[in-house]
């Protein structure tokens, strides 16, 4: 797996791989099934590492619904600000940016139930893959021996994705945390099936109606992520595909 090359993961100005291709494979797949409870087992805390607002909720945010019910320890860890979304945009500038995608984060992790507000390290968006260790130092800090680690796939195919999931991997390694990685992206090049993907790894853990929805509304959270922008006709950064895939009754998982 490590070898593969970015071309392979490429993410294109396409919509993916459709819905309609991945879930009867995915639910005809036979993964294990996975439950919040053996995810984070009682006593034990999630953290999660999120590149950019949305990764939070985009990954895991079922899973979250699920763990405030079970009153677990919650953190979570926001990379970036997500300020290089709109690039070249006069309608949304990285200033603009700056301020309203964590407005944007802490309502959808709201409406999950999660009232905490992310640990931000207010790192650049679009540049994690040429900070070498730096995102894993800063991580140590804020990790436990006994964390449940949870963040984007080390192959997901976004740089930013990809550089996190690595630090994530190296820092859970040091501390001794448990680390479970999520793809996000993948789901846009890969097709099911997928000999790319590790699925000897993957777990399904299955959302009730409650958290189906929870995690709907939070993704409806990040309106500047949901909108066109006028100002380069640009559409939206969240796609139709994406919020989709959002809305699955159940989260897949590489532990």
């Amino acid at each position: 797996m490590a070898a593969l090359m970015d071309e392979a993961r490429r993410i294109d100005a396409s919509e993916g791989t459709p819905e309609h291709d991945w879930l009867p494979w995915l639910r005809s797949a036979g993964m294990p099934a996975a439950t919040a409870g053996t995810l984070v087992p009682e006593g034990a805390r999630a953290v999660v590492v999120a590149p950019h607002p949305d990764d939070e909720v985009l990954a895991v945010g079922g899973l979250l619904v699920r763990l405030a019910a079970l009153r677990r320890e919650i953190c979570i860890i926001a990379v970036t600000d997500g300020t290089a979304s709109h690039r070249g945009s006069t309608r949304w500038s990285a200033l603009d940016l700056a301020r309203i995608r964590p407005q944007e984060s802490l309502r959808a992790l709201q409406r999950l139930g999660v009232p905490q507000a992310p640990v931000r390290l207010g790192l650049p968006d679009g540049g994690l893959q040429a900070l070498g260790s730096r995102l894993a130092d800063a991580l140590l800090p804020l990790l436990r021996p006994g964390d449940t680690l949870f963040t984007t796939w080390r192959l997901d195919g976004h740089p930013d994705h990809e550089a996190t999931g690595a630090a994530c991997a190296d820092a859970a390694a040091r501390i001794g945390a448990r680390m479970v990685e999520v793809p996000v992206w993948a789901w846009h090049w890969a097709r099911p099936g997928d000999p790319r993907i590790p699925w000897a790894r993957a777990r399904m853990l299955g959302l009730d109606v409650d958290a189906s929805m929870r995690k709907r509304l939070a993704t409806q959270a990040f309106e500047s992520q949901l909108r066109g922008d006028p100002s380069t006709g640009a559409g939206p950064v969240l796609r139709a595909s994406t919020v989709a895939r959002a809305a699955r009754p159940f989260e897949v998982l590489f532990t």
